[in-house]
């Protein structure tokens, strides 16, 4: 762990599961919009790509849409989701214990998310994980989101750290791909919301549980 001096996460599907929130949150609009829903299964391969996106695709899954018809909707899927932030929504095993580590040794660490930042920062909050994270940037605070390596070094750049001794830790393509792009060493969760196999992503490791984190190092 010497060599690590900073530590840039991705959020959903890396730290917590927040798929149950976010099919109850589109649900609720798909409903009020005379839809059926879209099962948490279903939605868990919707992530990824940002929130308007995954509404676009429960859309298209329940009768068709665009981002002209989704992004109306997004207002209200933001308040339906505020309403209780940290509701169904689990920090996965082994992860306060690990950043509460990382912390003690001195690691510099940030959020790189495509999330949006009317729900990371709330969730963070509600969860308790936002004491650990000298930046977080979501795809408000970037002209560069996922896979675009420029949200990676934005958010090292927020935590006042470089690129010497920074990685990335993520569950996707998307972050693969960003960490690649930044030229940042990548480890790999597989509980999260990969959408492709995993021996198509150039990663330094790949861990099967959070608390595998810091012998992956």
């Amino acid at each position: 762990m010497a060599d690590v001096k900073s530590i840039v996460f991705d959020l959903d599907g890396t730290l917590i599961d927040s798929v149950p929130a976010v099919a109850a949150a589109i649900n609720r609009v798909l409903v009020e919009e005379g839809r059926l829903e879209v099962s948490v299964e279903a939605m868990r391969g919707m992530l990824g790509g940002g929130a308007l996106e995954t509404m676009i695709q429960a859309l298209q899954a329940t009768g068709g849409g665009d981002e002209k018809l989704a992004t109306p909707l997004m207002e209200r899927y933001f308040a339906a989701y505020l309403e209780d932030p940290s509701a169904s929504t689990v920090v996965y095993p082994g992860v306060m214990d690990v950043l509460e580590g990382l912390r003690t040794n001195g690691v510099a660490m940030g959020i790189c998310t495509n999330k949006p930042g009317e729900t990371t920062r709330p969730v963070l909050t509600a969860l308790g994980l936002d004491k650990f994270f000298t930046a977080v940037l979501t795809p408000a605070d970037t002209h560069f989101p996922k896979p675009d390596g420029r949200h990676v070094l934005e958010t090292l750049a927020a935590m006042g750290s470089t690129i010497e001794g920074a990685f990335f830790v993520g569950d996707s393509e998307m972050d693969v791909m960003a960490a690649n792009d930044a030229s940042i060493p990548v480890v790999c969760v597989t509980y999260g919301y990969c959408h492709v196999p995993f021996t198509e992503l150039k990663a330094i490791a790949f861990i099967d549980t959070f608390a595998e984190l810091p012998g992956a190092f």
